[in-house]
């Protein structure tokens, strides 16, 4: 409980700075776009009464003022105007002591411009809005420019208390938003503040527990579901790995069970060979053969482990398309060879196509009819079928051999188990084990289920390739092959 209570602080902490940031930021740009818009407004008129001014003055009538007032008294009044030639003394028309501007060095420039600028007064006391105009040219003094000016002190009080009243109300108002958000984060992060606690208990304790549902209309109630939906997987993730190192461990277990006895005989007969108790020849190559016997086995079932770990690391195989009806047929012959006593019928559809590993594809069905071979008498009946239903291709093989109880069905895929009744026949009990491994690295299913009145049926249903013929007629399967010999049958798994 106690990490989480500074990391939700700092969020707090983190969002009331970025809203009141905005905030003042936005009230800043509004004070200022106000006070600008404001500031023009008011300078307008100012600038259209300068401009009257200077139409009035100017024109013939300059003359005339200028040589009144070459040698009087200004006039006071609220405008300044005077006359400065390019050549010769400045002659005032009309002046106040406040309004008498510092004349910008560029004069010319901003009487050929003809727009209105903001000055200082000579004593830099006031602001004054200044305008010039070229004038003078019919003059015997010579062209200059005609200044006027005039003070901007309305409107600088005007604007000022503008200021004053947007300054205050914007403290106001982020000082309003400040506390409004703080209330609505600390209201809105309360029940994530819930459920970090909730989650702190949990993660010390029991993962089964779950945090208090909430709104799922809401962010708050969606990250509730996630969270309960993560524990979930969590949970599910611990059983899976749980159950993994136990099958693991049962695997180790069955392993080194189905190895003792072998290593037992081999080191049973090396002990008599060693001690002498092998008198002549004969017993030594009978001693030779179960040796030889138990090697293979052992070779066998290294084998099959082997193939188990791959698929169980690397199931994704190579993709190619399968003729799974050639496939089918080669099986067959070859388990005709192996038994012949027993009546292998074949029921097979035409061009048949799967996207797969075909040598995995090959030890699947091998294992499926040795497990037949190994595990019925010889005048057992099996039947191969295979068919193709839209996506998928379903090969199945049934015997009406003994079968296997009902309770022990469900476990006949399982590594290193075999029935009861089957624990005196060959094989490691790996055989089936593989077939769905193979199976499940082809995105496949391999699945078991009794005849009536007694028997075993095998189905293995494979993802079908786009060009596989699936729906055609079956055609019968069963004849050997012209490459099919003793040597192809595989040993019992």
């Amino acid at each position: 409980m106690t990490p989480r209570r500074p990391r939700l602080a700092q969020l707090r902490t983190r969002v009331l700075a970025g809203v009141l940031s905005i905030t003042l930021v936005t009230l800043a740009a509004f004070d200022i776009a106000a006070v600008t818009a404001l500031r023009g407004y008011l300078i307008a008129p100012t600038d259209a009464a300068l401009h009257r001014v200077i139409n009035l003055v100017e024109g013939p009538r300059l003359g005339t003022l200028l040589q009144e007032f070459e040698h009087a008294r200004p006039a006071a009044g609220i405008y300044y105007i005077a006359f400065v030639p390019d050549h010769g003394r400045t002659v005032v028309l009309e002046s106040d002591p406040g309004f008498v501007p510092r004349l910008p060095s560029d004069l010319t420039a901003i009487a050929a411009s003809q727009r209105a600028q903001t000055v200082t007064s000579r004593d830099g006391q006031a602001q004054l809005r200044l305008q010039a105009v070229r004038a003078g040219t019919h003059l015997s003094t010579g062209a200059g420019a005609l200044v006027v000016s005039t003070s901007l002190g309305d409107v600088n009080q005007t604007v000022g208390r503008l200021q004053l009243i947007v300054t205050v109300g914007s403290a106001v108002a982020g000082l309003l938003v400040f506390l409004g958000v703080a209330w609505v984060v600390r209201r809105g992060l309360r029940p994530i503040e819930t459920m970090a606690r909730q989650a702190d208990r949990i993660t010390a304790g029991d993962l089964t527990d779950r945090v208090s549902p909430q709104d799922s209309r809401t962010e708050v109630g969606r990250l509730g579901a996630a969270l309960n939906g993560m524990l979930a997987r969590i949970e599910a993730s611990i059983r899976e790995r749980e159950a993994s190192q136990e099958l693991m461990r049962r695997f180790f277990a069955d392993a080194s069970h189905e190895l003792r006895n072998p290593l037992a005989s081999l080191r049973a007969n090396a002990e008599l060979y060693q001690q002498g108790a092998l008198p002549d020849r004969p017993h030594i190559d009978e001693a030779m053969r179960r040796i030889g016997l138990e090697t293979q086995r052992m070779s066998g079932l290294v084998d099959d482990m082997l193939r188990l770990a791959r698929l169980d690391q690397h199931p994704s195989q190579q993709h190619e398309p399968v003729d799974i009806t050639d496939l089918l047929r080669e099986c067959i012959e070859r388990a005709q060879i192996a038994g012949p006593q027993r009546a292998w019928q074949a029921d097979i559809a035409a061009d048949l196509m799967i996207v797969g590993d075909e040598e995995l594809l090959r030890r699947a069905i091998d294992n499926i009819l040795v497990n037949v071979h190994a595990h019925t008498p010889g005048d057992t009946v099996a039947t191969i079928t295979a068919t193709g239903r839209g996506s998928t291709v379903t090969i199945e093989v049934s015997d009406n051999g003994p079968g296997v109880p009902a309770s022990q069905l469900p476990h006949i895929f399982e590594r290193f188990y075999r029935a009861a009744t089957q624990a005196h026949r060959p094989g490691s009990g790996l055989g089936l084990a593989i077939v769905t491994a193979i199976a499940t690295a082809h995105q496949g299913t391999a699945e078991a289920a009794l005849n009536d009145p007694h028997g075993l049926r095998i189905m293995l249903t494979l993802p079908a390739c786009a060009q596989s013929g699936a729906g055609q007629p079956p055609t019968a399967g069963s004849a050997p092959g012209p490459h099919a010999s003793p040597a192809d049958v595989l040993a019992p798994t």
